[in-house]
């Protein structure tokens, strides 16, 4: 790894809800969904600390980044967070990203890679491979189709849908996610080399199974592919089996 001067204290882009997990010996760092923040990490870092330190990325645009400009590319978003997680590479790092979450924390790790930083690995879930293309537009739709495919993708809780001043405040992150997501085009490189873990549900809408398994192509080391039952948050329902499946990777 390379020589880097490691962060005291988390800044805008990283959160640590339990500190108990400081001194682990390897640190999971956690990519959320398009329209998520970090917060929806908390319950993988209250399972997880102090055998592991968890931290959670948060966007700008959300929560209390919400007065920050939105970042709409996946290149943008990834090339910042290189810069912050690089210093965070002091002891073995697993990623762990969902959604549109899989996607950056793939971009990510092959901006560390580049630079020398070898992930410990990196699970990625409820997204489709990086070569595998789709042509969705649904960032194009006005707010009522937006809250539509979101509403049927079960991603945000439907209590804050419900609410119109908070519907108003989520949107424009909501949109500039789901832009990135879907404008991203995979540019051909060299796959990765750390070991590479593939979690998807057998009913999500927007992961085929051939397009789970096009993820073996992105790394050179082991590969594993899990499907468990449900759709697009089937790890909601399955939170104990995933956590288990990051647990003995970890340990």
């Amino acid at each position: 790894m390379t020589t880097q001067t490691i962060p005291v204290e988390t800044g805008a882009w990283v959160r640590r809800f339990h500190p108990g997990g400081q001194d682990a010996r390897h640190r999971l760092i956690c990519f959320p969904h398009a329209g998520g923040s970090a917060s929806f990490y908390f319950p993988v870092s209250r399972a997880l600390t102090p055998g592991a330190d968890v931290l959670a990325i948060q966007y700008p645009g959300r929560q209390d980044r919400r007065h920050e400009p939105c970042l709409d590319t996946i290149g943008e978003l990834a090339d910042a967070l290189a810069a912050e997680i690089r210093p965070w590479c002091d002891r073995p790092v697993t990623f762990f990203g969902h959604s549109m979450g899989a996607t950056l924390a793939f971009e990510v790790a092959r901006r560390l890679e580049a630079g020398g930083t070898v992930l410990h690995g990196l699970f990625a879930s409820g997204r489709r491979a990086p070569s595998t293309v789709r042509d969705e537009r649904v960032h194009l739709r006005d707010d009522e189709g937006l809250l539509a495919d979101i509403t049927r993708l079960a991603g945000t809780d439907s209590a804050v849908l419900g609410d119109p001043e908070i519907v108003r405040m989520i949107l424009p992150a909501i949109r500039a996610d789901y832009r990135a997501a879907e404008t991203y085009r995979y540019q051909p490189g060299p796959p990765l080399t750390c070991p590479l873990f593939v979690l998807t549900g057998d009913s999500d809408p927007h992961v085929t199974a051939e397009e789970a398994r096009a993820w073996e192509r992105h790394t050179t080391g082991p590969y594993a592919l899990r499907t468990y039952p449900g759709g697009h948050f089937y790890l909601n329902s399955q939170a104990g089996a995933v956590l288990g499946e990051i647990s003995a990777h970890l340990g």
